[in-house]
This record gives structure tokens, sequence and C-alpha cells, in this order.
């Protein structure tokens, strides 16, 4: 409808032209006199479509999954839907999975260690920090928890919590690996960086002291140590500094989620995965039954006061953050239920179309 608009203005600017001016002079001095406006509208009109029909072909081969695509998604997340409480067999299992899987990808991988007492005992805990490019100043982080939660009844799986928005991570990349590294090779100014937070979750119940132990970690890590970057201006002091903006991903993988933004500084960011949405529910590539198509990306309050997660310790420390969680909370938050057997497959390839398609315009690849 806007393009109608445009071309509809476009001619009747050029008529008005036509009739009280006969002739108006190009930049090379030569004049056009009585060119047919509909001719020059019908050829701007060529050239705005078939420049969107390009972008829209580049859309759609982004959006594209395939059964390769989906298997691969399953066995990774095969790997990690385990029950994995820091500081156990099983967890450190699932720690070198992913990092074998981000060195396998060629990032730099860098294993944030440390131990701190726990309302059961003294834990060990390991973030995972992969970068594209170590060298570029600015980095994108994207981020979620890989541990799961303890519970003394029962092995928690922990699918949405967050098998899955790790899982989405650790494809994204490798769907997009060829394109990133390009970038990388034509790119020193901002990078993709992935961070795998360990010990998101209470052992005991929720507390200042007892969750988050290692965004906690990293987030004072990397504010005390100076920038290793020697490409960033003045103002770009420490590590923590180079971080562009963190998004997180927690509790996806269930039918119909919400998404809320809950900053300001990061709107422009949440309205373009809003715009994604639409244009691809427009162009049908996207899986519903709703005939209005999906809705993920809305525009509704909410309280972040009411959401403690990895990305608090950052927030509080100047760090821009995009927080991308349900809300309200999947149905089997925290419960035995959350083992897979609820997860929604077409809500998680649709997700994945509309971040890989985010991922490229946000880097400018496509």
């Amino acid at each position: 409808m806007a393009s109608f608009w445009l071309l509809l203005n476009l001619l009747i600017f050029l008529q008005l032209i036509d009739e009280n001016c006969g002739q108006f002079n190009q930049p090379n001095g030569r004049s056009i006199r009585n060119r047919n406006p509909i001719t020059t509208v019908t050829s701007l009109f060529r050239q705005m479509t078939q420049g969107e029909s390009q972008a829209g072909q580049k859309l759609k081969q982004w959006a594209l999954l395939n059964n390769d695509d989906m298997q691969r998604f399953n066995q990774t997340l095969e790997r990690i839907l385990v029950p994995r409480v820091a500081d156990t067999p099983s967890h450190a299992i699932v720690k070198n999975f992913i990092v074998d899987y981000l060195n396998n990808l060629e990032w730099l991988v860098e294993q944030d260690e440390f131990e701190t007492n726990t309302p059961i005992g003294r834990k060990k805990f390991t973030n995972i920090v992969a970068t594209l490019n170590p060298q570029a100043c600015k980095r994108i982080v994207l981020a979620c928890h890989y541990d799961s939660k303890y519970f003394a009844d029962f092995d928690f799986l922990g699918a949405t919590d967050s098998a899955v928005p790790c899982t989405m991570i650790l494809e994204l990349i490798r769907k997009l690996n060829k394109e990133l590294k390009r970038h990388k090779s034509l790119n020193d100014d901002v990078t993709l960086q992935v961070i795998m937070f360990d010990g998101e979750e209470a052992f005991h119940r929720w507390s200042q002291d007892d969750s988050l132990y290692g965004s906690r970690h990293l987030a004072a890590r990397l504010n005390s140590l100076s920038s290793r970057s020697n490409l960033c201006p003045r103002g770009v002091d420490t590590e923590l500094d180079r971080i562009q903006v963190l998004i997180l991903l927690d509790l996806i993988g269930e039918s119909s989620p919400r998404f809320c933004s809950f900053y300001r500084s990061t709107q422009k960011m949440f309205d373009h995965l809003e715009r994604i949405e639409r244009k691809l529910n427009r162009m049908k590539l996207l899986e519903t039954r709703r005939s209005s198509g999906t809705n993920y990306f809305s525009r509704c309050s909410f309280s972040t006061s009411e959401i403690e997660d990895d990305h608090v310790p950052f927030q509080k420390l100047g760090v821009k953050i995009l927080h991308i969680i349900s809300t309200p909370f999947p149905l089997n938050w925290h419960l035995e239920g959350d083992d897979g057997r609820n997860l929604h497959h077409p809500t998680i390839n649709n997700l994945m179309k509309i971040f890989q398609i985010f991922i490229l315009e946000e880097l400018k690849l496509i």
C-alpha cells in the first residue's frame, strides 16, 4: 500500500511538471521535454518491484528450514536435554559437548571457571564464551544458561529452561557460520559472541546469593578486565564495555509464546524482530493455523522487576539488554513436564527463521 501511494504522488508530480513547465533540467544540463509521466512511473515501478523481488527472494532463502536443519536441531537438543545440574558428571558431558561444538565452528572458545559456596556445598561452575572475531571492538552477544535446576524428588530436564534456547543459538550460528565468517573478513567493528552461562538456577530458594552464579561472576570479571582490543575508541575501557547488546534467550519451546519489550534502549531491536515476523507472515513462511499469522513479538506492558535472569548483573553495570523470554512463563516451568514432550516444533522452527534473518540483518549481511 505504501508503494502505491508513493507511485501515485510521483505520477501527480510529473504530470504537473509536464503541464506547467514542459521541461526540467537534469544534472548534466540536458533537458527532458514532453516525457510521458506514465512511462517514467512505469520504469520506476519496475525498478522498485525488481528490488523488492530480490529482497524477498533473499528473505525466503534464509527463512527456509529443510529436513536436514530440523534433524540437526533435534540431534543437538538430544545432547543437551539431560539432567545437567552444575558440578555433576552429566553437566560436564554437556559442557564438553558445547565446547567441542563451538571449537568445530572455529570460533575462539574460552571457559570461565570458578568455585563458590552454595546452600548444598561448594560448587564449581564454568561459563562458556565463544567469539567469532576476537579483534573486533564491539560484541553482539547471544546468551542462554545451560545448567538445569536441582530437584531432590525428580530429574529435571529443563527443555524450555534452557536446553531449547541453547540449542537454537548453536544451530543458528552453525547454519549462518559461512555468512558470519564473511562478515568477519570484512568487519572489525562489531562481531557476534555467544555466552552460555552456568549456575543460573537456585539450588534451594531464589535469592541474591542463591541464583545467577555464572552471570554474576562473568559480569564482574569482564568489568574488571581492561579491553583487549586495540581497535576500540576512547570510552571502551573494559571487556564489559565491548558488549554492544546482550540478547538473552530463555523459556522458549512451547506453543504460542509471547515476548515483550522490556527496555527502551533496545526497543528498535525488538521492533526489528516484530517487523521480520510480520513480513514472514505476509509471505506465508511461518507455520501457523491462525489466519492472522503468528504474534510472538507484541507490544505488551510487563514489569521488568518481576523477571530476574542472567541479564541482571550485566544490566546493573550499564549493558543494553534484549530479553527474549516467554511472558507469562511456559505451563511446564519448573515441572517434570518440561522434559521435551511438550515442545512445539512449528513454533521453534518459526522462531529459528525469525532469528536467522534478524542476525543477518543486524550484521548487514542481507
